[in-house]
């Protein structure tokens, strides 16, 4: 059986910043990662899981002013896919949490929280998601 997943970075376009969140559960607890989750039966698609994961983790739908798409992984053994989006919202806001999350903070490039969580910084380091980010920087400045 397919996992088809999505993650949000969202970024603040007025101080250009990103919103990363401290999990409290499963393998990855103690690590910072982006709002998200497992495509569900009732999701269309992975950006249908996304909008889903959004409302039940940040407990908040923010006004996102344009969603990019910026990295597809499909596993070697092509049974698992993550889908990368960046959110511009326009202002930072206040996430009101789940029990899925302990924290959040709004960081800089490159002033990641640490520890990431492995997927985020693989996705984050990789040359050509940093060259999409670094793009989109340069844009809404």
């Amino acid at each position: 059986m397919n996992i088809t997943c999505a993650g949000g970075l969202f970024l603040a376009r007025d101080t250009k910043r990103f919103l990363f969140l401290l999990r409290t559960q499963g393998r990855t607890s103690g690590t910072w990662g982006i709002a998200g989750g497992k495509k569900e039966e009732q999701d269309k698609t992975p950006y249908d899981a996304l909008q889903r994961e959004i409302q039940e983790e940040l407990g908040v739908v923010p006004k996102i002013e344009k969603t990019i798409p910026i990295e597809w992984y499909e596993s070697n053994d092509q049974l698992f896919y993550y889908n990368t989006y960046v959110l511009i919202t326009p202002h930072e806001f206040i996430p009101k949490l789940n029990e899925e999350h302990a924290g959040y903070a709004w960081c800089e490039m490159d002033c990641f929280p640490k520890p990431l969580h492995q997927g985020v910084k693989t996705t984050l380091m990789g040359k050509i998601t940093r060259a999409k980010i670094d793009t989109i920087l340069r844009i809404i400045s």
